[in-house]
């Protein structure tokens, strides 16, 4: 037996999730068998447990698009027993039953090993978010963008994906901007290496098709208006990363930044990336975040059975940076606390 967040779909109610104790055999298909140590609540969790958004494909459903922990049986040759493995992505979570749980039985392509350099709840504290912000600074990276080209906007700064590009970019030299509608989290973005911290309103509103040129790049988690604003104010020939539609998934802009500016935007999804770009930007993440203290300055620990009432917490703008879960505590009901280290 194991627990684990069940989402259940009844005709007369909806979706509703509720912590269970579980049978392993109703695990689903797989080749390797992961004892859970650490997953993640990210925003799209938070939609699946609270219903506000259509995430979940089938029912029942474990929630939870990452997690990490220790193989228990394989039949991967590249996995052994007592192996230290990872997973973000691959649908789990949504059409698989994913990592908030104890257990998981999953295919052995969809995870990785455990990068040296980073414990379980590290990787967790930079779980899919952080992922995904490592591959929209790569894909600055990519196009020439170097610290000495300008500013770096990163929006939706408070939640993970902006936290950990925050975190990242002033680890290597950028200057990164944060926008962001909790203001009074000033000194935490501050912390985490922001040169500035702007209001999200001069960019969740309409806006002209072309606007002053600030950006040398822009890693945007939001969507919307807040995307068209700001790739109407990236300089000349510099690049948009969109990995979120927070604030929507319209696109209510114009062509004139990409023509009259030479600008490009830059889709990321970290859902389907291949082996070899995933371990590269592990290693990557291992070695700008494994010894930094940002890690801990953005890290949030709930228990399993806290991911319920947390998600409404995250939705309604109550928590900020990464929520690590340590599923072990299903019996732990005290509120989410800051970590110590």
């Amino acid at each position: 037996m194991f627990h684990a967040i069940l989402i259940e779909k009844n005709a007369a109610s909806g979706p509703h999730a509720a912590l269970q104790a579980l049978d392993d055999e109703r695990l689903p298909d797989g080749d390797v068998v992961v004892r859970i140590m650490y997953s993640t609540l990210n925003y799209k969790d938070a939609l699946a447990i609270t219903g506000r958004g259509a995430v979940v494909r089938q029912f029942p459903m474990v929630p939870g698009i990452d997690f990490a922990g220790v193989v228990e049986r394989s039949a991967d040759p590249r996995y052994q027993v007592d192996d230290t493995v990872l997973l973000t992505g691959w649908g789990v979570g949504e059409t698989h039953w994913g990592g908030l749980a104890q257990r998981a039985r999953v295919r052995g392509d969809w995870l990785l090993p455990l990068p040296a350099g980073l414990t379980a709840r590290q990787s967790m504290t930079i779980g899919t978010a952080g992922f995904t912000a490592m591959l929209s600074v790569l894909a600055l990276q990519r196009h020439g963008v170097t610290p000495a080209h300008g500013e770096i906007l990163v929006t939706g700064a408070s939640g993970g994906v902006g936290s950990v590009a925050i975190a990242l970019l002033a680890q290597w030299g950028y200057r990164a901007v944060a926008a962001t509608g909790r203001l009074h989290e000033h000194d935490y973005l501050r912390r985490l290496g922001a040169v500035e911290v702007v209001d999200r309103a001069m960019l969740a509103a309409p806006g002209k098709p072309l606007a002053k040129e600030r950006w040398a790049g822009v890693i945007d988690s939001v969507g919307s208006h807040t995307l068209a604003n700001a790739c109407a104010s990236t300089r000349q020939g510099g690049i948009v990363t969109a990995c979120g539609l927070a604030q929507g998934m319209d696109f209510p802009g114009s062509v004139a930044p990409f023509i009259l500016r030479g600008i490009t935007l830059a889709g990321i999804n970290s859902v389907y990336q291949p082996r070899e770009a995933r371990l590269a930007a592990w290693r990557g993440l291992a070695e700008a975040l494994g010894d930094d203290a940002a890690l801990a300055t953005m890290r949030v620990d709930i228990g399993l059975s806290e991911t319920i009432a947390a998600a409404t917490r995250l939705l309604d703008g109550g928590l900020r940076g990464r929520c690590v879960v340590d599923v072990s505590r299903w019996e732990v009901h005290d509120a989410p606390r800051r970590s110590a280290g």
